[in-house]
């Protein structure tokens, strides 16, 4: 482990705290960027077993950064990762949250409201199309992913349990 790459590490996650409006799976793209195609902490398969098991395990999903964190400067990086992508924001949430009060009944509330759900429901986009660009499949898989798409659009299942169907038919050897 060096200092430069727990320096690196904030250089990376910092900026894309203050940017990550929805949370961590919005940024996932530039994630994924920064830490496969930059720096090579991980490869692809790795990038897509660390999202599994973030998304697998209880709690919340900024565990992911705390995994490439682990993965590329072990427990000191876990933790400055972890920092890095919850300290920046977490501050401005806590401004923006102070402001957002006193400003409760300004006329320009609402439209800014508004207009950051396009924006988050294109980023979550961005980051499924990430997601399943990052593994390895088949057009059976790439159905499945089209599939579990529609699902989680139209229906109120679990993520976790369309998860686990995917898994169960990899298992199988169809996918």
């Amino acid at each position: 482990m060096t200092v430069r790459v727990l320096l690196d590490l904030i250089l990376v996650f910092a900026p894309l705290s203050l940017v990550a409006v929805g949370g961590v799976m919005v940024v996932l793209p530039d994630i994924h960027r920064q830490v496969v195609e930059v720096h090579g902490w991980l490869t692809d398969a790795q990038f897509a077993d660390l999202f599994a098991l973030a998304r697998a395990a209880p709690g919340p999903n900024v565990l992911l950064v705390s995994l490439i964190g682990w993965q590329a400067a072990g427990w000191a990086g876990a933790l400055v990762a972890t920092l890095a992508m919850c300290g920046p924001s977490a501050v401005v949430a806590y401004v923006a949250a102070r402001l957002w009060r006193r400003f409760r009944d300004a006329p320009w509330r609402r439209p800014v409201q508004a207009g950051m759900v396009p924006i988050s429901a294109g980023l979550v986009l961005a980051t499924a199309l990430v997601v399943a660009g990052a593994v390895e499949t088949t057009p059976l898989g790439y159905l499945v992913v089209a599939l579990t798409v529609v699902l989680v659009l139209r229906t109120r299942l679990h993520p976790l349990l369309l998860m686990a169907g995917a898994a169960a038919l990899a298992l199988a050897g169809w996918l």
